[in-house]
């Protein structure tokens, strides 16, 4: 049965730009750069922190004292009353948080909730274990993000290795997969139109520290020019392979933020245009081992069954692509155009700061829908561990 009481406000909802990865972002703490962004939204956008009932913090890298997470980024956007979990599900993370939300909303316990999405994977931290029964008690250490990019303790691949199993399967080619890498580049320069005026409608600046340059992050950096003639240069990453560099994302730094509510405290929330977004149904799902791209097809196909619509009822698809090959898969196997897919842009162009990649998704589904005049929407993204989750909304 769809969700019935769980909407999201429309005009809560932003996103920061996404940057490369040691780029200027990389000396935030990530918790302290949300809570600043949240801070600046609300009060540009006439917001008061203390209407809201709990929040939902979203994140997969830690960052010193994030331990404390969501009542310490409550405390700091002047919400001290309220708290709420820590959640961490690799890049399933913002549908997870917005699940959590969403629920809470639903069964009456909560009538407004922020979810706020946060990683920087710059600077990740070395972690040390101790071990005492090792030989001379040595310890075992770990790059967070490094180490789990390159290895999944279960699979016992890298992340790369899963879109190389799924090619490979489904004769997936070098050259179908810098194919959609330029759609996806093409749709990404439609957001930076007549002055980037589609990311305007949700894109919230970063002040950068005193004498950097710029003085503020405005917009996405670390997008690669992309060109036929670039990419057919570019040989495989693993010998014997098809996924090339410019194929697939790259890791960034970022956050991204919205309040869900009842329809009633959405009312008293939104401020300007009244736009209703409606949360309807949510999936997840988990393939065979090492082939993490073909999970976002069975994580749609459950979010369209919870909503109870079809894929066909879709005005538009956002999906998180950390792969050509995703969507190559994903198109192949529900028989949905290319095309289709992803307007605007799509994590393959804009990068990959994990936590809050699939909210920024979300948010320019939801404008993509408000600009179209409403309809419904799907987004499905994969993660760690061969997963995926799904969210159905409609807009209008």
């Amino acid at each position: 049965m769809p969700l019935r009481n769980a909407y999201i406000a429309y005009g809560t909802h932003w996103s920061t730009p996404f940057s490369r990865w040691q780029g200027s972002l990389s000396g935030f703490n990530a918790v302290e750069l949300a809570a600043q962004t949240t801070s600046r939204v609300f009060k540009e956008r006439g917001l008061d922190p203390r209407a809201l009932d709990s929040v939902v913090l979203g994140s997969t890298v830690p960052q010193k004292q994030s331990f404390y997470g969501a009542p310490w980024l409550a405390g700091l956007i002047g919400a001290p009353d309220i708290s709420g979990p820590n959640i961490s599900q690799a890049c399933a993370t913002s549908v997870r948080s917005l699940l959590s939300a969403a629920l809470e909303v639903e069964a009456g316990m909560r009538r407004a909730t922020l979810v706020v999405t946060c990683d920087r994977t710059s600077n990740g931290p070395h972690i040390y274990y101790p071990d005492p029964q090792a030989p001379g008690g040595r310890g075992k250490a770990e790059d967070w993000v490094w180490d789990n990019f390159n290895k999944d303790p279960w699979g016992g691949t890298a992340m790369l290795a899963t879109a190389e199993n799924v090619a490979r399967e489904s004769k997936i080619t070098r050259d179908e997969q810098h194919e959609v890498t330029l759609l996806r580049h093409r749709q990404y320069q439609d957001a930076l139109a007549n002055d980037r005026a589609f990311q305007r409608r949700y894109m919230v600046g970063v002040d950068l520290p005193r004498g950097k340059s710029p003085a503020v992050l405005d917009a996405d950096e670390g997008v690669f020019l992309t060109t036929a003639e670039g990419l057919a240069k570019l040989k495989p990453v693993l010998d014997g392979g098809t996924v090339t560099y410019g194929a697939q994302t790259f890791p960034a730094d970022g956050n991204a933020g919205l309040v869900v509510a009842t329809r009633e405290r959405v009312a008293e929330l939104t401020r300007g245009e009244k736009v209703p977004v409606q949360i309807l149904g949510f999936g997840d799902a988990r393939v065979k081992k090492s082939f993490m791209p073909m999970a976002v097809v069975p994580a749609a196909e459950r979010a369209l069954e919870h909503a109870g619509l079809m894929l066909a009822q879709m005005k538009a698809i956002k999906t998180h692509n950390p792969f050509a090959v995703n969507d190559i898969y994903f198109c192949r196997t529900t028989g949905v155009s290319p095309e289709k897919l992803n307007h605007y842009g799509s994590p393959l162009i804009f990068g990959h700061p994990q936590g809050p990649t699939g909210l920024r998704c979300l948010i320019e589904l939801i404008e993509e829908l408000a600009i179209a005049g409403g309809g419904h929407g799907l987004y499905t993204g994969c993660a760690a561990g061969d997963t995926a989750m799904a969210v159905v909304i409609k807009v209008g």
